[in-house]
């Protein structure tokens, strides 16, 4: 009985949620929590039902002392009335003993009555909060499931390269692209202007003297002829 209690105020009084922070696994201390208390709450129940029935049995007994005592004053009236003084005696002397030994059943029966309320305010309140743990435990689930996923979520994260890092990579090698292209058909532009001055250059040096005198001569004639 002792140990049920002691669990009963650890747990009462114990901060769960430190007692979750500090476990590697929640789910599973929160189901053996529960199992504990299950398994307190049926010591506690028949504990309980026993202090619950002591209780009524001091209660019984104190009624049955003021019944019996009613009793035997009714049968000295009648001893009395017969004109048997000694029988009426008997009766009162029994009656004395059970007044003697109604303030000890007093006092068991306000000492059972109070274990029984105390004991049932106990049970009442364990079976509460066991409810109310039931009820957090699936909210307990799904918030370590939720962590679980935001875990493996930060992991993935944590794995995988930087995508700004990768566009700007991308962006730089474009650049650097585009500037080798300008550059590309900046020389282009200048191989061809180059390649157009030398065949320029070419025609004129393929005019020999004479061809010069050959047209010389072509002039003479047409101006002969009036052409």
């Amino acid at each position: 009985m002792a140990n049920i209690l002691k669990r009963f105020t650890d747990i009462m009084s114990a901060n769960i949620n430190a007692l979750l922070d500090k476990a590697e696994d929640p789910e599973k201390m929160i189901d053996q929590y529960i199992r504990d208390i299950e398994d307190d709450l049926g010591k506690v129940r028949g504990e309980t039902a026993a202090v619950m029935a002591a209780a009524k049995k001091a209660g019984r007994d104190l009624d049955d002392n003021s019944r019996e005592a009613e009793t035997l004053a009714r049968y000295a009236e009648k001893a009395l009335l017969a004109g048997n003084e000694q029988d009426a005696r008997t009766f009162l002397e029994k009656k004395a003993a059970l007044a003697a030994q109604r303030p000890s059943l007093e006092q068991i029966c306000q000492t059972a009555e109070a274990n029984a309320v105390r004991m049932k305010e106990m049970h009442d309140k364990l079976e509460s909060d066991l409810s109310q743990l039931k009820q957090r435990k699936a909210a307990i689930k799904s918030k370590m499931a939720l962590a679980r996923t935001q875990e493996r979520l930060n992991q993935l994260g944590n794995g995988v390269r930087d995508s700004g890092e990768a566009l700007s990579a991308f962006g730089r090698m474009e650049e650097k692209a585009d500037r080798m292209l300008d550059e590309a058909e900046a020389m282009a532009e200048l191989n061809q202007k180059e390649d157009s001055t030398e065949e320029l250059m070419r025609k004129y040096d393929r005019i020999s003297p004479d061809s010069q005198e050959v047209d010389d001569e072509l002039a003479a004639l047409k101006a002969k002829l009036g052409l």
